[in-house]
C-alpha cells in the first residue's frame, strides 16, 4: 500500500521543534498584552469574494496563489485564507466592533498560498497579525513601530533594519501611477516578463523588482514623493519625528511598496540579513480605505504581520531559542509497588510546578536513564523496592552524576519551587 505523505509545502511541526513554537507564542502573547491588544480568532476558510474585494482580482495572490474551491453541498465559492487582515475586518464589520470604539486586535495561525516552497516560504505558513483600528494621526503609527522595536529587544535580536516609506492617498498614487506607466512605456523593450505584466495592472510593483538588469531603470523612475500633497507629507514628517524622538533608527526606502492597493500613507518593513532572499520578517502599514471597501464606512486602520517560520529561523541562527524543558524530573522505577509509589511522588512534584515524566513499563534502569537523558531531565529520581520499603527517594543530578538519598517526607522541602532547589545545592 502506498504511503500517504504531507502535501508539498505544508509541513508537520514535530515534537522536537514544537517546544520552540510554544515558547515563541508565549513571548508574543505577553508582549501583545502589555500593549493592550486583544485576541481575535476567525475561520481559516472564508468566502472567496472577501479576498477578491480586499486583495484585488488582478493580483498574483487571487489569480495564482489562493486555494479556492466550490463547496459541493451548497455551491459556495470558498478559499483558504491567504492573509489575515481581510477576515479580521470582515468579523469587525459583521459584529459592529467599531461602533463608537477603537480596537486593538491580534491573531495567530496558518495562512495558505500556492507558491514554490523554499526556506522561509511555504504553502502553509504561520503569521502573527496585529491590527489597530479606528486610530487617526501618526501617533499610532509610531506606537506600532515602538511595539516591534520592543519585541526585538525581548527576543534579543539586534540585526534587523527598519525601512519606511509614505504611499500617500489614492489620488496621489493615481497620478504617480500615470507617471510610472508613461516612464516604463519608454523602456518597454527592456522590461522583463513580470514587469511587462505589471505595467498596466500594478506598475508600483515594478519598483520592487529583484532583477539586477532593471535596477538602473527603476532607480530613475518617477518618485511617489514628488506627487504627495501637504496632508500626506505632514503625516509622514510627524511619523519620522516621533521615531526620531523614540531613538528608533530607520532607513527611508522610496521604493518600498505593498503589493495590495488598499495601503496608504505609512508603510514599513523589518528586514534581516540572515534569511537570504526571503529577508522580510515583519511588514505592514496603514490601510484606511479597506474598511470602507469591505462595507464598514470611513475609518482608520494600521497593522502588520510577522512570519513565524522566518522569525524562528533567525532565532535559531542566533542561538536564541531556549533548550527544550519538557521534562524537569524523570522518575525511574523497577519492582513491585514501585509504580504506585512513583505516581504519588510525581503528583506532588507537578503540584509544585515541575514537569515530570514517570517511567511506564518494566524496562531496565539502564534504558530508563537513557530515556531521562534524551528528555533533557535535570534530575532522575530512582525508585526501587528498598525505596518503597523505607519511604525514600534516590535523586541523581543528570549534569554531574551525583546522587543523594532523601526521605519522602523531605520532598516538598527539597523541591519547593521549580528553580533554585535546596537539593541542587546539596548534591
Amino acid at each position: 500500500m502506498q504511503k500517504i505523505t504531507a502535501i508539498k509545502g505544508m509541513n508537520d511541526i514535530l515534537p522536537d521543534v514544537s517546544d520552540a513554537w510554544l515558547w515563541l507564542e508565549s513571548q508574543l502573547q505577553s508582549w501583545l498584552k502589555s500593549y493592550g491588544y486583544s485576541n481575535i480568532r476567525t475561520p481559516i476558510v472564508e468566502n472567496t469574494n472577501l479576498f477578491v474585494r480586499s486583495i484585488g482580482e488582478v493580483t498574483d495572490i487571487v489569480e495564482k496563489e489562493m486555494y479556492s474551491f466550490t463547496d459541493s453541498l451548497n455551491g459556495d465559492s470558498l478559499s483558504l485564507r491567504p492573509e489575515g487582515t481581510a477576515g479580521t475586518l470582515r468579523a469587525v464589520i459583521e459584529h459592529n466592533l467599531l461602533y463608537n470604539a477603537t480596537q486593538k486586535l491580534w491573531y495567530i495561525g496558518p495562512m495558505f498560498r500556492h507558491e514554490r516552497p523554499q526556506k522561509g516560504r511555504y504553502r502553509q505558513f504561520h503569521q502573527l497579525g496585529v491590527e489597530a483600528l479606528g486610530f487617526t494621526g501618526s501617533d499610532i503609527d509610531a506606537e506600532i513601530i515602538l511595539m516591534q522595536h520592543d519585541l526585538w529587544q525581548i527576543l534579543d535580536i539586534s540585526n534587523l533594519e527598519l525601512q519606511i516609506n509614505c504611499l500617500g492617498n489614492l489620488d496621489e498614487r493615481a497620478k504617480h501611477r500615470e507617471a510610472l506607466i508613461s516612464y516604463f512605456e519608454g523602456h518597454k523593450e527592456h522590461l522583463d516578463a513580470d514587469a511587462q505584466k505589471r505595467l498596466y495592472s500594478n506598475p508600483l510593483r515594478i519598483l520592487d523588482t529583484k532583477n539586477p538588469a532593471l535596477q538602473d531603470i527603476v532607480n530613475n523612475a518617477p518618485k511617489l514623493s514628488d506627487h504627495l500633497g501637504e496632508e500626506s507629507m505632514s503625516h509622514y514628517a510627524n511619523w519620522k519625528k516621533q521615531l526620531d524622538n523614540l531613538k528608533i533608527n530607520y532607513v527611508e526606502n522610496h521604493r518600498l511598496v505593498r503589493g495590495l492597493d488598499y495601503y496608504n500613507l505609512s508603510v514599513f518593513e523589518w528586514v534581516s540579513s540572515d534569511l537570504g532572499a526571503q529577508s522580510t520578517v515583519c511588514a505592514g502599514g496603514r490601510y484606511d480605505p479597506l474598511i470602507k471597501q469591505l462595507g464598514g464606512g470611513d475609518n482608520y486602520a494600521i497593522g502588520f504581520a510577522i512570519g513565524l517560520e522566518r522569525l524562528l529561523l533567525i532565532l535559531e541562527a542566533l542561538n536564541k531559542l531556549p533548550r527544550n524543558t519538557a521534562c524537569d524530573i524523570f522518575i525511574a522505577n523497577m519492582g513491585d509497588d514501585t509504580a504506585m509509589y512513583s505516581f504519588g511522588i510525581a503528583r506532588e512534584l507537578r503540584a509544585s510546578g515541575y514537569n515530570v515524566v514517570q517511567n511506564l513499563g518494566n524496562q531496565s534502569f539502564k534504558s530508563q536513564f537513557k530515556k531521562a537523558d534524551n528528555l533533557g531531565a535535570k534530575f532522575t529520581m530512582v525508585i526501587g523496592e528498598n525505596e518503597v520499603k523505607n519511604k525514600q527517594i534516590m535523586v541523581k543530578s543528570m549534569a554531574d552524576g551525583k546522587q543523594l538519598s532523601i526521605n519522602h517526607s523531605e520532598l516538598a522541602l527539597s523541591f519547593p519551587t521549580r528553580s533554585g532547589t535546596k537539593l541542587e545545592k546539596e548534591i
